[in-house]
């Protein structure tokens, strides 16, 4: 029996929706559309009783119905059916407004001293270096002296340690492959599975090295070819059109978020040169080359005061013993 074919169906493209909702929350009710001037919800006549109803934020239909009608959106779009992959079936993934925004901007005035070139081919070539967290300890484990960082603590730019979550020095040696954690002062952070926000990036401080990162972290730094310090590459990952682009690549996985390899996708822009790199990130670098000065100032006056409880790179002393919880030996 000969199937219907809808007048644009194609043997060559795919149509995509990129659609954010469907009509219905997560606990499967109506899901009603806001004004994001004013808070509220819209209302519109209900076509039977005219009655004021809420409107439902259903952008599916209204793809739907642009397809049907032969309109193009925002979210619809037909791709070539060579570049879908059903390892990558999500149709996020396939929305390139994002990666075309980044490539218009390049062609502006202001980054006429700039190339472009992906995270994945700048790894490749040597321009920057990445590395993963070292591990996730089991939770009975988090009672040494070792600040554990997890992806809940890459806030706002800054690594916040807890003093409450940390690990035996042992302990985190096995996670420290070679014994050593392998953290630079400015390195840059990111999760790689969280919930909302993958893409940010963090800068380490000087005296947060020793530390052990859970699994799920990103660690990012310039490598031997770069032209350009960590600051820059600080400045490049915050640029909007840059920050954009990891909308695309992050899937669901079970309950959380995750970007896998696919970041490697993403382009980003690089200095024609050395002066170029130092003269746009300027206002970063002085930031937190301050930031870095005070933490310092204040570490050694807590340091030597020694009767504050506050944490700043590890220069509060260990908790008091916990019940149940053995310290190691003075001399270990």
């Amino acid at each position: 029996m000969a199937l219907h074919k809808p007048w644009w169906f194609s043997e060559e493209s795919v149509m995509v929706s990129t659609a954010p909702t469907c009509g219905l929350t997560k606990g499967g009710r109506l899901l009603p559309l806001v004004d994001r001037t004013t808070g509220n919800r819209v209302q519109v006549k209900d076509p039977e009783t005219e009655e004021l109803v809420d409107a439902v934020n259903d952008r599916l239909l209204d793809d739907m119905e642009a397809l049907v009608d032969g309109r193009t959106t925002d979210t619809l779009r037909f791709i070539p059916r060579d570049s879908v992959s059903m390892r990558n079936a999500v149709p996020i993934y396939y929305d390139r407004r994002f990666d075309e925004a980044f490539h218009e901007a390049m062609e502006t005035e202001r980054f006429a001293g700039f190339t472009s070139a992906t995270i994945g081919e700048l790894l490749e070539g040597g321009v920057i270096e990445i590395q993963n967290g070292h591990g996730s300890p089991s939770a009975d484990q988090r009672v040494g002296d070792v600040p554990y960082i997890k992806v809940s603590d890459l806030r706002a730019g800054l690594v916040n340690i807890n003093p409450t979550n940390r690990v035996p020095y042992q302990v985190a040696q096995k996670f420290w492959k070679g014994g050593k954690p392998d953290l630079r002062a400015f390195d840059l952070l990111c999760p790689e599975r969280t919930s909302k926000n993958i893409g940010d990036f963090c800068v380490l401080m000087p005296g947060q090295e020793q530390v052990l990162l859970t699994k799920e972290i990103i660690v990012m730094r310039p490598g031997k070819k770069a032209n350009f310090d960590a600051f820059y590459l600080l400045w490049a990952m915050t640029l909007k059109v840059v920050r954009d682009q990891w909308r695309r690549v992050i899937f669901m996985q079970t309950n959380r978020e995750d970007v896998g390899k696919r970041y490697l996708e993403i382009s980003v822009p690089v200095p024609t040169s050395k002066e170029v790199g130092e003269s746009v990130s300027a206002e970063f670098r002085d930031y937190f080359t301050t930031v870095a000065r005070a933490r310092e100032r204040l570490a050694a006056y807590l340091s030597e005061a020694g009767d504050h409880h506050f944490f700043v790179s590890g220069t509060e002393p260990p908790d008091e013993e916990e019940e149940g919880v053995a310290k190691a030996p003075a001399d270990e």
